[in-house]
C-alpha cells in the first residue's frame, strides 16, 4: 500500500534536504574532532577496567549487585563523552567562546548579520564574505539626568507649539491664560504664551512655599512641642512650636510626632519630681497677627496656630475639607491634660500663659524632616502645612510670624535663588489668597531649582508632586496613558485652575510646565482640558 505524502511534508522537505545538508559535514567534522578524546578516554580507562574485573573474577559463582559508585563512575565517564560529542556538534567556537554556525549560516542565507560583541578573531571564514557587523541597539528608555540631554526628537516631529495651542485655545480654560513649557535638564525653554502674565495661582502657591520654607531651614529640619515647668509654681506650660503634622491619635504609623507620647513623657518626669498635680498652660507665642485666614472660616484651612493637633478636625481625616475647631490651641491642650490624667498626674483646665526663660524643660516631641513635611503639604495640596510653612520661614529669616510676614519671608528667600519675582505677590502660603499673583515663567522656574544638583535640599519639592493616577489631588486623573509619567500640582478657586508639575515626554526628557487660567466657568471642564493638556506634552516628541 503507498501512502501519499502529507502536504505538510511536501512544502517542508525541501527546507529539511538543505538543513540536512548544511549539517552533515558539521556532523562529520564533529566525530572527527571528537574522535581522538574519545580514544585518549578509552585508553586512560582500560587498565582500570582490567583491575575492577580481576578483582571481581573469583566472586563471579555469587551474584554481586553492582554498588552506587559504580554506577557513578560509569555515568560520569559515559557524560563526559557525550558533552564533548554534543559541544563539538553545537561547533565550531571561535577563540572568544562565540559559537559561529549561526553566523555562518546567516551570511549563506541572506547576507546580513548582527553585531558581533567583542568577537577579536574569526575560524569560519564568515568574516570575509559577510557584512560588517550592524551597531548594538541603543537602551530603551535614556536615563533623566540633570543636565544633560542625549534624547533627540525624530526628524519632522511636531513642536511643542503645535502640540499645545490648539489645547489652550479649548473655551474651558477661560478667557486668560499662560503657559510656559521647560526642559528640565537643560533649562531651555520650549514654550511659552503669557510666560510673564502675573495670574492667580491658587494652591501652586505651595511650590514657591516649599522652596522657600526648604531654603531658609533645611531639608532636615524639625518642629519641636515641648513642656516646661516654672520653678516653685508646679505650672507645666505646653510649647507650641509650630508642627503642623503634631497628632493627639493612637493609631498613626506615619512617624508624626505624638500629643500621646509627649503627654507619656512629661508624667514620667513629673513623677520624678515627686509632682502629681499641676497647673497647665499653653503657649502660642512663636506665630503673630491674626490666627484666622482672609478667606474667613472655612472647611480647607484650621486657624493658624503654633500650637494644634491633627489639624484641628473634628473627624478621622488626614487631609481634605473638613468642619475644624474653633481654636485649635485650646483644643491640643485640652487633650493633652486628659492624657496627662491618664498617666497619673492631675491638673486644672489649661489656659493661655507663656514660658519664661527660666523654666526647666520635661519632654520634647519632634516632627519628621522638614523634606517629609514638605511632601506631604504638595501630595495632599494641604493648607495648613503651607501657613505652618511660611510663618516657619519667617522665623527662620527674623521675620513675623503672621500672613505678611511669611509673604515677606517667601519673597526674600525666593530673591536670594535669583529667581524671577516680577509681578509676584505672596499675600499667603497655601494659595487659598485670591491676591496671590504668580507668573508661569516663575512656577516652571522653581521645579528647574528643585531639580538642580546644586540645591539637593530642594529636591522635596519634585518627590512630593502628586503622581498622576495614583497619588494625592491626582489619584482620581488620568486614567489614560499619561498616568504615572505625569507630576503636577493643581490649584483651584473659583474661577481659576492651574496646574504645575513634570511630566517624562515621549524622547524620556524630563519637562517642566506650567499652565495658569483665569475667568474658567466650569471647574470640571477647565480640570479636564489642563489633564488633556499635560497628557499631550507626554506624548510630544517635540524638538
Amino acid at each position: 500500500m503507498v501512502v501519499p505524502e502529507l502536504r505538510p511534508w511536501q512544502a517542508a522537505r525541501p527546507h529539511v534536504v538543505r538543513i540536512a545538508g548544511a549539517v552533515r559535514p558539521r556532523l562529520v567534522r564533529a566525530v572527527t574532532a571528537v574522535k581522538p578524546p574519545l580514544v585518549r578516554v578509552a585508553t586512560a580507562v582500560r587498565p582500570r577496567v582490567a583491575r575492577l574485573a580481576q578483582a571481581v573474577k573469583p566472586q563471579v559463582t555469587r551474584p554481586v549487585r553492582p554498588k552506587t559508585w559504580q554506577y557513578t563512575a560509569g555515568a560520569a565517564t559515559a557524560g563526559l563523552a557525550l558533552a564533548a560529542v554534543v559541544v563539538s556538534a553545537a561547533g565550531p567556537w571561535d577563540a572568544t567562546g562565540q559559537r559561529t554556525a549561526e553566523r555562518d549560516r546567516a551570511v549563506a542565507l541572506d547576507g546580513t548579520g548582527g553585531a558581533d560583541h567583542g568577537r577579536k578573531s574569526d575560524t569560519s571564514g564568515a568574516q570575509a564574505r559577510g557584512p560588517r557587523p550592524a551597531p548594538s541597539a541603543p537602551s530603551v528608555l535614556t536615563g533623566l539626568t540633570v543636565g544633560v540631554t542625549a534624547v533627540k526628537s525624530q526628524p519632522g516631529a511636531k513642536s511643542v507649539a503645535d502640540v499645545l495651542d490648539p489645547l489652550l485655545d479649548d473655551q474651558a480654560l477661560g478667557s486668560r491664560h499662560s503657559a510656559v513649557v521647560v526642559d528640565l535638564g537643560t533649562g531651555r525653554r520650549l514654550y511659552g504664551t503669557g510666560a510673564d502674565d502675573a495670574l492667580t495661582p491658587a494652591s501652586t502657591t505651595k511650590i514657591a512655599t516649599a522652596v522657600a520654607a526648604l531654603s531658609a531651614m533645611g531639608a532636615d529640619h524639625r518642629f519641636t512641642t515641648r513642656t516646661a515647668l516654672e520653678p516653685g509654681t508646679k505650672e507645666v506650660v505646653l510649647v507650641g512650636g509650630g508642627d503642623p503634622t503634631l497628632t493627639a491619635r493612637a493609631d498613626d504609623e506615619e512617624g508624626w510626632a505624638s500629643l500621646r507620647a509627649l503627654a507619656a513623657d512629661t508624667a514620667a518626669a513629673l513623677k520624678k519630681r515627686g509632682l502629681r498635680q499641676v497647673t497647665l498652660s499653653y503657649d502660642t507665642t512663636l506665630y503673630a497677627g491674626p490666627a484666622q485666614h482672609p478667606i474667613g472660616v472655612n472647611d480647607n484651612i484650621a486657624q493658624v496656630s503654633a500650637l494644634m493637633a491633627d489639624e484641628g478636625r473634628t473627624d478621622d481625616s488626614t487631609h481634605g475639607p473638613v468642619a475644624r475647631v474653633a481654636d485649635p490651641a485650646a483644643d491640643a491642650a485640652r487633650r493633652f491634660g486628659e492624657f496627662l490624667n491618664s498617666a497619673g498626674i492631675a491638673t486644672t483646665s489649661p489656659g493661655p500663659s507663656k514660658a519664661s526663660g527660666r523654666a526647666e524643660s520635661l519632654a520634647t516631641v519632634s516632627s519628621p524632616p522638614l523634606s517629609a513635611v514638605v511632601e506631604r503639604m504638595l501630595t495632599n495640596s494641604d493648607n495648613d502645612i503651607a501657613e505652618a510653612l511660611a510663618r516657619q520661614t519667617a522665623v527662620a529669616t527674623g521675620g513675623r510670624a503672621d500672613f505678611a510676614g511669611g509673604g515677606k519671608a517667601i519673597r526674600a528667600q525666593l530673591q536670594k535663588l535669583a529667581l524671577p519675582l516680577a509681578g509676584a505677590e505672596f499675600k499667603d502660603g497655601s494659595g487659598l489668597n485670591r491676591d496671590d499673583r504668580l507668573t508661569a515663567d516663575l512656577l516652571t522656574a522653581l521645579l528647574v531649582k528643585a531639580g538642580d544638583p546644586a540645591h539637593p535640599e530642594l529636591r522635596p519639592v519634585l518627590t512630593g508632586l502628586p503622581v498622576a493616577g495614583f497619588t494625592g489631588t491626582l489619584s482620581a486623573r488620568y486614567s489614560d496613558g499619561a498616568a504615572g509619567v505625569v507630576r503636577a500640582k493643581t490649584g483651584t478657586l473659583t474661577g481659576v485652575n492651574t496646574l504645575a508639575g513634570t511630566v517624562v515626554d515621549e524622547d524620556g526628557r524630563l519637562l517642566a510646565f506650567a499652565f495658569l487660567t483665569a475667568d474658567t466657568t466650569d471647574p470640571a471642564a477647565a480640570q479636564s482640558a489642563l489633564d488633556r493638556t499635560a497628557t499631550a506634552l507626554a506624548a510630544c516628541g517635540c524638538g
